[in-house]
């Protein structure tokens, strides 16, 4: 829950709008300020005070107990310039906290963490546990010294900065990624990858102290860090065993569950025929870990619990989950910087390889983080483009593979996906698209059903983009023509005119869009008749309206429904 605390007259009409726009996430504190700041400061996870800087600072300076545990505070002015988070940036979410109060109040966020202000990931900011010097070694990072990175495997992080590097001097501050407990010679960092899953088999009514009991030795006697572990896996039978799910809480990891007959087809190196009677599967604790780490190895074989006085009620195993990459698909929009999503904005950041066209990654370049790996080729290239960003995934990496527009519709989705296995997460991230952006100039000529049809036949027989033109002709579609005309490409353009015009009047509104967002942008609605085919190009949208279509004060207008045409 986000406190809200005004005490003026303008302060409380921004904070009704806050809470106006999200009421689900807000309370407005009223009062006192410092009586109110204390209330929201104990009962809610981050403060929105709509004070003065120094006021809020001397409010909430005999609050602070711990920076892991006291809530984000973000300070805006009177007057809606700024939103300054005071405290907790990355851990109490105020950096994020700011950047959403500028979408509904107009503030301008004031992010003075030095990693965000220098678009260096922070260590605290990767979702993954982090031990050790953090600070000591975040500061080497941000002064430039080299720092020497040790991962056991890949991992898929965004981008770090080219001093942070496998082969700096061996007197350099570590930053680890391991799920092994070392010691630490030095100043070092380590992050915990979520890369162990723990197999659980028990009797009915163990204890949850007996099961975190046996997982702790399992994992202190192979030399595994328990912050690593991501989830608790058993047989469905237990599903509701309150030992295993209380056990899981005090992790705070999930459980997941599988069937008997699942578990029995799983190899394992220690079959035993009491879970067979009992459950149905020869193997829950070795099974159930393999069965939830796809691809992985069983690296603590079962063992079982030793209570002082009573029979063992309780199994373990433990499995590392095999390396996952992750594979970000972007579209860019058609080029404007406005046009580029929040999201891919963040995905572009999150990645440590971008792969792309060379000339749309120019688009983006001042976006990336220093560090960032760039994959470039030129036009004809999209399917070794694909090919290079999923092998690049599979290695472990975090990997963008953007494209114009959005990356699903004539871009690089499909290759990719083609190429992609499940042995890598993907992400797709929408775009918008060159036929939105073309119509929003033109009017609304997609206010009913249309369609999108590519004329280049480099990899569509012409035969078949023929048909589809017909069918839309047929269909009485607005239709939206990509990739019209070039100069070895001029006639398509002409012919698929022709077709449609067989079914619409001369006089049918027809749409051009050039170079949409971009510099060079310009844009027409004429018709049918009178469009001028040598106009258009590659970086050309033509649409073409249906029977319903009008041209309404220059622009294209096709109505939701046929009733008010009438």
């Amino acid at each position: 829950m986000i406190g809200l605390i005004a005490v003026t007259a303008a302060g409380r009409r921004a904070a009704d709008r806050l809470a106006a726009a999200w009421p689900a996430r807000t309370a407005v504190y009223e009062g006192p300020a410092a009586e109110a700041v204390g209330r929201a400061f104990a009962e809610c996870e981050q403060l929105v005070c709509f004070l003065a800087a120094g006021a809020t600072v001397r409010l909430v300076a005999p609050l602070l107990a711990d920076k892991a545990t006291d809530p984000g505070v973000v300070c805006v002015d009177e007057g809606l310039h700024f939103a300054v988070p005071l405290l907790g940036g990355h851990g109490g979410g105020a950096n994020a906290l700011a950047e959403q109060l500028s979408e509904v109040l107009g503030t301008r966020p004031v992010v003075t963490t030095a990693t965000d202000a220098t678009s260096i990931p922070g260590l605290d900011t990767l979702d993954l546990p982090v031990e050790g010097e953090v600070a000591a070694v975040s500061r080497a990072i941000l002064d430039g010294s080299p720092v020497r990175l040790e991962a056991d495997r890949p991992h898929p992080l965004p981008a770090l900065p080219s001093w942070v590097d496998a082969h700096a001097p061996a007197d350099a501050p570590v930053l680890r990624i391991s799920d092994l407990v070392r010691p630490d010679g030095g100043t070092t960092a380590t992050l915990r990858p979520a890369s162990l899953v723990v197999g659980v088999g028990a009797s009915r009514g163990v204890t949850a102290e007996e099961v975190l009991d046996l997982v702790a030795e399992a994992l202190a006697e192979a030399g595994l860090s328990p912050a690593s572990v991501a989830l608790l896996s058993t047989v469905d039978a237990k599903a509701d065993e309150e030992g295993i799910v209380q056990a899981a809480r005090q992790l705070g990891v999930p459980v997941t569950t599988h069937t008997a007959e699942a578990l029995a087809t799983v190899p394992v190196p220690n079959p035993s025929a009491a879970p067979l009677a009992a459950v149905g599967t020869p193997s829950v604790a070795e099974a159930a870990a393999l069965a939830a780490a796809p691809g992985g190895t069983l690296i603590v074989p079962k063992r079982k619990s030793r209570p002082e006085g009573r029979p063992a009620m309780c199994t373990v195993a433990v499995a590392r989950r095999a390396v996952r990459g992750r594979l970000a698909l972007v579209g860019l929009g058609p080029g404007a910087r406005d046009l580029l999503t929040p999201r891919a904005r963040t995905e572009l950041r999150r990645a440590s390889v971008v792969v792309g066209l060379d000339q749309y990654l120019d688009q983006i370049r001042d976006l990336l983080r220093p560090g960032t790996r760039i994959e470039e080729s030129g036009l004809g290239a999209e399917e070794e483009r694909a090919r290079t960003a999923v092998r690049l995934a599979r290695e472990g990496l975090a990997v963008a593979l953007v494209g114009s527009g959005d990356a699903g519709v004539y871009a690089m989705a499909s290759p990719a996906l083609a190429e992609a296995g499940d042995d890598i997460d993907v992400v797709g991230v929408p775009g918008v698209t060159a036929a939105l952006a073309a119509a929003a100039l033109l009017g609304a000529p997609l206010g009913h059903d249309h369609v999108s049809i590519s004329l280049s036949d480099l990899h569509t027989p012409w035969e078949v983009i023929e048909r589809r033109v017909r069918a839309a002709a047929e269909a009485d579609l607005v239709v939206t023509f990509y990739n019209p005309r070039s100069r070895g490409r001029d006639w398509q353009l002409p012919k698929a005119l022709d077709i449609l015009a067989a079914r619409r009047t001369p006089q049918t509104p027809v749409g051009v869009a050039h170079g949409v967002s971009r510099p060079d942008q310009w844009h027409t609605v004429t018709t049918l008749a009178e469009l001028d085919v040598t106009t258009v190009d590659m970086t050309t949208v033509v649409t073409v309206g249906n029977t319903a279509t009008r041209r309404v004060a220059g622009r294209m207008v096709t109505p939701r429904g046929y009733r008010w045409q009438r």
